[in-house]
């Protein structure tokens, strides 16, 4: 499994963006978006709308997933 970042591009509300994010996390973010049916851009926009001044959105995508992760675990 890669440590590596690669750099994926979004649309956010009309303005493309781009986030570098492993991969492992990026599948996961992929398969909420599905699970969730909306679009990765969706939920994305949500995420960036919610985050944290001073967080970037990379950042608050892999705390989304690990936040979605702990709560499947827990129950």
């Amino acid at each position: 499994m890669s440590a590596r970042p690669v750099k994926r591009s979004l649309t956010l509300h009309g303005h493309r963006t781009s986030v570098s994010i492993e991969a492992p996390f990026w599948d996961e973010f992929r398969r909420i978006a599905a699970a969730q049916s909306m679009s990765i851009n969706g939920l994305a926009a949500d995420i960036d709308a919610s985050r944290e001044v001073g967080t970037g959105l990379a950042t608050a995508i892999r705390l989304f997933v690990l936040a979605d992760l702990q709560g499947r675990l827990r129950g």
